[in-house]
């Protein structure tokens, strides 16, 4: 378990080596091509230095890497803006984002797909400003508006991933309690449900809800974010969230055992059908 700056030092230098390997070069023949010594590119290959995206394109480029999505999440892992031009428009959050929270969205932004399973609160890309200022003001204390208003900003504009092109393809699994569990007050949470009956028909949104009857499961020990990457499952990353930072698991058996444990709730949650209609159903008092 790392946090997630590290995690992505080491998932950018796996992925340079990788593509040094087969363009069939030694890490000497890499760094005389770009006229570096071959202690940079091995510390850039184990994660144990930063790199500018600058020199991670020069690498790109005598590695003669062609598929354009491939570089563009290489180049988004080294903190570069993506290759449609795209800005990364948290940075001008850099004084209320830590860290770990930046490289969340960063992942967010290029993944192709997130499976999340949540247990207390509704997830962040499809809650409404009204729940989401609730939850901030409630998860950090000592908010002034001027953070808050921030911080409810930057949640909102997370939600963009599900209307890019392609979107991202969402698969919640919400525990029953996070329907109940009324943040904000009775008409916030109203208009929650019926943000949720909308999402729930979204095609790239699957949502389920796993009823209190599905008895204890896999994920009574909290809530978890798998990303996917269409490229390479090389960069494929787990998030657990605490309460004052992120940790990032990489490891092959890690992934595995979540995708696993995600899949298992998702055989136990009802299905998207009857999950729709149950909210439905909330949210109408029924």
């Amino acid at each position: 378990m790392q946090h997630g700056p590290a995690v992505r030092r080491r998932k950018l230098g796996a992925e340079l080596r990788s593509l040094r390997t087969s363009a069939g070069l030694t890490s000497g023949e890499a760094a005389r091509l770009v006229g570096w010594h071959q202690s940079k590119v091995s510390r850039i290959e184990t994660g144990a230095s930063g790199v500018k995206p600058a020199d991670v394109r020069l690498l790109l480029d005598a590695y003669a890497v062609a598929d354009a999505q491939l570089r563009e999440l290489v180049m988004v892992l080294a903190g570069s803006e993506d290759g449609s031009g795209r800005h990364h428009w948290w940075h001008a959050y850099r004084g209320v984002l830590p860290p770990t929270y930046r490289d969340f969205i960063s992942l967010e932004s290029q993944a192709s797909a997130m499976s999340t399973l949540e247990t207390s609160v509704v997830p962040g890309l499809l809650q409404t400003p009204e729940y989401a200022t609730a939850v901030t003001r409630a998860a950090v204390g000592g908010l002034d508006d001027e953070r808050l208003d921030a911080l409810v900003k930057v949640r909102l504009a997370r939600q963009d991933v599900l209307r890019s092109d392609p979107p991202l393809e969402l698969s919640a699994v919400l525990d029953e309690a996070v329907l109940h569990r009324e943040v904000g007050g009775p008409d916030v949470m109203a208009r929650q449900l019926e943000r949720l009956v909308e999402a729930a028909q979204l095609p790239q949104v699957r949502l389920q809800v796993l009823p209190f009857a599905a008895g204890a499961h896999v994920g009574v020990t909290g809530p978890f974010v798998i990303f996917s990457f269409a490229s390479t499952s090389d960069l494929d990353v787990v998030v657990l969230d605490h309460l004052t930072s992120s940790l990032y698991l990489e490891r092959k058996e890690d992934l595995q055992a979540y995708t696993e444990a995600f899949n298992a709730l998702q055989y136990h949650a009802l299905s998207p059908e009857d999950s729709l209609e149950y909210i439905a159903g909330i949210g109408d008092g029924a």
